[in-house]
């Protein structure tokens, strides 16, 4: 099966440089018109200019694709609805969102100010849910839409210096989650990328010779397999090095404590039967974790 995206438009933030770049690229090349969105600042989110998106665009189109720059800051509704409403005009129809942008202020938890959190937060988290409301509703009602969130290891697993970065990484995955369910009946899905890839944002944090196995383009044949039409929602997707795995948050069987146990030293006294993962499932929404535990206090008490 060929995935392919002719006649679809997709929006891809953070375009111009590094996995952007290669998703826009990619994208192109398997029949999309593409959005090349890039605010052009540094990796702190300082500056801007729109060079490096019409770069890109220039050789998507030199290759024969289709394109456009432009250089919203995903952290101003009001320029990404501007930005919405030029696709809207220009092509119709939007496919496919791929929310890109970010920018990394790492300190130590203890060297943070609200600035740095804000900053980062914005970007990553508010820029993510700005763009996929700006678009939610084309989405809807064409009964069609695929939207991939960035989330990050920083955020799955933590890293030290990124609290800011591994909290917005982590509030993405909060967001995939409820999207997947509101917009499951419109024919929307909704999937995370977690990359690991050689990019500004990553060069001063990992050795040399790593980087020489991490190029953006190994990331991008998943970020493409999410967002096509046959490919899953609410999936969490890692991707670095030629190695693709998901992650999945589990909840384990737990146990029932009667009244007269329901102790803190009853707790502590049976804390690894409480995490005993050997009959752990993944849980679809918070209903079902309410209805697990509301079943199962019932069933020991007649």
């Amino acid at each position: 099966m060929t995935i392919s995206f002719n006649g679809q438009v997709a929006i891809v933030t953070g375009a111009g440089t590094g996995l952007g770049r290669s998703h826009a690229m990619q994208l192109a090349q398997r029949g999309a018109r593409v959005v090349v969105n890039d605010l052009g600042g540094s990796v702190d989110g300082s500056g801007g200019s729109l060079s490096a998106a019409q770069q890109v665009v220039d050789e998507i189109v030199a290759a024969g694709g289709e394109a456009m720059a432009n250089g919203a800051n995903v952290t101003d509704e009001a320029q990404v609805a501007d930005m919405v409403a030029q696709v809207m005009e220009k092509w119709g129809r939007i496919d496919v969102l791929v929310n890109n942008a970010g920018i990394l202020r790492d300190k130590s938890f203890a060297k943070m100010d609200g600035d740095l959190w804000r900053s980062v937060v914005d970007v990553h988290l508010n820029g993510s849910a700005y763009c996929s409301l700006a678009v939610w509703p084309i989405m809807r009602e064409q009964g069609y839409g695929r939207i991939v969130m960035t989330t990050s290891t920083s955020g799955i697993y933590g890293n030290f210096g990124q609290a800011n970065y591994g909290a917005a990484k982590t509030g993405v995955v909060g967001l995939m989650n409820t999207l997947h369910i509101e917009g499951a009946k419109y024919n929307i899905h909704v999937n995370c990328i977690s990359p690991t890839a050689a990019t500004r944002m990553t060069e001063n944090l990992l050795p040399e010779q790593a980087l020489t196995f991490l190029s953006p383009e190994h990331v991008t044949p998943a970020v493409l397999f999410l967002a096509s039409e046959n490919g899953p929602s609410r999936t969490v997707m890692l991707a670095g090095a030629g190695c693709y795995t998901v992650a999945k948050l589990m909840e384990a069987d737990g146990i029932y404590l009667p009244q007269d146990q329901r102790s803190p030293e009853s707790i502590a006294q049976r804390f690894d039967e409480i995490c005993d993962l050997s009959a752990a499932r993944e849980i679809m929404d918070g209903n079902e974790h309410v209805t697990r535990i509301v079943e199962k206090a019932m069933a020991h008490n007649g």
